[in-house]
């Protein structure tokens, strides 16, 4: 039975959403849940009977979102180190955490270590389309700088997640630049290009708005430019909810049209909620880290470890160092 470790005490809100976001999870997927951090709290957040599917590892350390990321190698009694630790020494499957992004991607990366012939690890955020589905925008913040080769890995890395944990039978590569046209773009995307001509999927460089109109299932760029793209999403997404808000609010028929049209903002809400996808995987390490939301409530962490169970049961990792290894040659 895959065995998932949970740092409970990462995220903004404590272990308690994460405690129930576990316990959701139980009631749905068959799985063994190790909930990591301190073991008093977590207990008085369980129902009578709960052994069984759920083990608890005492961790007395707590690594805040104020703390640096390159703390977390010293830091070895923190939950997110021993959850790390967990899946380095067999005991688990895959990682789960809501706390500092910066820790938790840095432990998976150099604790868990990287696939053979992965140069860099990459985030994967995934994004709403017009269609239904989702994109894959990657590196979505885990390298701010990037050489080609590692452009062209994330490529590869995109495009066997999608296939994999998708069932996309002949996923869509595209290289993020200021333009479709194959001259667009800076040195780095331009070199990157011409290293992706005639590789399996790719369709060539797309632009911004191809991430939203379901025209490309994987969109390559760095994590710098993939961050900001992220966060501008979110805005947009925040601030167009805030405005119809105000809108009903001023008029009587706006707000007799809202009450005709909720299951229309019952479905758009769930496009654009983190809540519906969990957390981020960390494409490229050996194992499986998911990176959740500081903000994520129960539904979101039961989310999370779904995404990390199905992302064993996928092999998306042995598909990649297979991939990658006849590239090599």
């Amino acid at each position: 039975m895959i065995k998932i470790a949970i740092d409970a005490m990462g995220g903004d809100f404590g272990p308690e959403p994460i405690v129930k976001g576990t316990l959701e999870a139980l009631k749905a997927k068959e799985f063994e849940a190790i909930l990591v951090g301190k073991k008093d709290e977590i207990l008085a957040l369980l129902p009578r009977g709960y052994k069984g599917k759920i083990s608890i590892v005492e961790a007395s350390d707590v690594i805040g979102m104020s703390d640096a990321a390159t703390d977390a190698l010293k830091r070895k009694e923190s939950s997110i180190y021993i959850a790390t630790e967990l899946v380095r020494n067999g005991v688990a499957d895959g990682v789960v955490s809501a706390g500092h992004s910066g820790a938790t991607m840095s432990l998976a990366t150099l604790r868990l270590g990287r696939l053979k012939h992965v140069l860099r690890p990459a985030l994967v955020s995934l994004m709403p389309t017009k269609n239904g589905k989702r994109s894959m925008l990657m590196d979505a913040g885990a390298n701010v700088d990037c050489k080609p080769e590692h452009l062209f890995q994330f490529a590869i890395m995109g495009h066997c997640y999608a296939k994999n944990m998708f069932n996309i039978k002949e996923p869509r590569v595209g290289l993020l630049a200021n333009g479709e046209e194959d001259s667009k773009g800076n040195e780095v995307t331009k070199e990157t290009f011409s290293m992706l001509l005639g590789t399996e999927g790719f369709i060539g460089n797309v632009e911004g708005n191809n991430i939203f109109d379901s025209t490309c299932d994987v969109i390559v760029c760095d994590g710098f430019i993939g961050n900001l793209v992220l966060k501008a999403s979110e805005g947009v997404a925040t601030t167009i909810s805030y405005f119809i808000k105000q809108f009903i609010r001023k008029s009587p028929f706006a707000i007799t049209g809202a009450l005709l049209m909720r299951k229309v903002f019952s479905r758009l809400k769930k496009e654009i909620d983190y809540a519906e996808i969990g957390g981020a995987p960390l494409i490229g390490i050996k194992g499986c880290a998911i990176i959740g939301h500081g903000k994520s409530n129960p539904k979101a962490i039961k989310n999370a470890i779904f995404q990390a169970i199905n992302y064993v049961n996928a092999g998306v990792n042995e598909h990649i160092e297979a991939r990658l290894e006849a590239l090599s040659k």
